[in-house]
């Protein structure tokens, strides 16, 4: 008994310790992430920049403002990066298994990256919007404010009064800007990991900095676009007469770029690719430190 107790211990551990790893890293990450992702929204909802941002939540809202909304981004980042990146490490290993071993194809790991994504986002969605409506609570009229104590509290509450397939409000844009992310960061890491080791012949730490910076660039690039109008189908509300002012992605999309042009759905670009980047870096690098203590372990 207890030998087939220790045998189905030893398989299930490889199976979850993707997703574990995943999970624990992205959960680290947001912990330091938390008030640059808390501005970037504030400046998408138009309220200035960067330092205007700061100076007023600071001011009118004290300094705890900047972390309002981390227990919505915590659960986002055990659900939706603990499925991503244990999706992602299983299908590559997969495909390197049914390429005899041989490192992936660029192509083959942005389509890893792309289903991984899609997976994620479509799991973690529910936390996103808990999430997008407590960072832009404090930007609505009194009387319009949900006034959401948690990340629980703001589910229970969306469940309760819009319906339970509330939660799942924006996910159409937030799959596609999930599987735009995960393409430019899953796919670039592994690649330029080869690249800084193989070709230029750096160490570890290099190998890791330089790889995870690649990886936070092209993620920004990708999935910025998406970001936006993701942000703001998920924001909106009713006006007087009951009309929503978008009817979806598509027609906030067509909106945006006849009143902005394109490049207003990089609005906030330097401040999305300061948090972008340093949050995809340190999950590698939270996702790395992981990995080395549980091979020291035995784990």
């Amino acid at each position: 008994m207890a030998q087939e107790k220790s045998k189905a211990a030893s398989t299930v551990w490889p199976t979850v310790k993707p997703f574990v790893n995943g999970g624990a890293s992205g959960m680290l990450a947001t912990c330091v992430i938390q008030p640059i992702d808390m501005i970037k929204v504030r400046i998408q909802l138009g309220q200035g920049s960067a330092v205007d941002v700061t100076k007023t939540m600071i001011k009118n809202e004290g300094f705890g403002a900047l972390y309002k909304g981390l227990s919505a981004g915590l659960l986002r980042q055990a659900t939706y990066t603990t499925a991503r990146l244990g999706t992602f490490k299983i299908l590559t290993n997969k495909a390197i298994e049914a390429n005899d071993g041989k490192p992936l194809p660029l192509y083959q790991k942005a389509l890893c990256g792309l289903t991984a994504g899609a997976i994620g986002a479509t799991v973690g969605s529910p936390a996103d919007l808990a999430l997008i409506r407590m960072q832009a609570d404090a930007t609505l009229p009194a009387a319009q404010r949900r006034n959401y104590t948690n990340a629980f509290h703001a589910l229970y509450r969306i469940s309760a009064d819009e319906g339970i397939l509330a939660l799942w409000k924006g996910a159409g844009p937030t799959v596609v800007r999930a599987m735009a992310l995960n393409m430019g960061m899953l796919a670039s890491y592994d690649q330029s990991v080869e690249f800084f080791k193989d070709s230029l012949g750096c160490g570890e730490v290099a190998t890791i900095l330089g790889a995870s910076s690649v990886s936070g660039f092209f993620a920004s690039a990708c999935s910025l676009p998406f970001d936006y109008v993701k942000t703001q189908i998920q924001k909106m509300q009713p006006d007087a007469e009951g009309k929503l002012p978008y009817k979806g992605s598509l027609d906030c999309t067509l909106k945006t770029l006849k009143s902005g042009g394109p490049f207003k759905f990089y609005t906030g670009f330097p401040v999305y690719c300061v948090r972008i980047a340093p949050h995809v870096m340190m999950t590698w690098i939270f996702l790395n430190q992981i990995q080395k203590f549980q091979k020291s372990a035995g784990l």
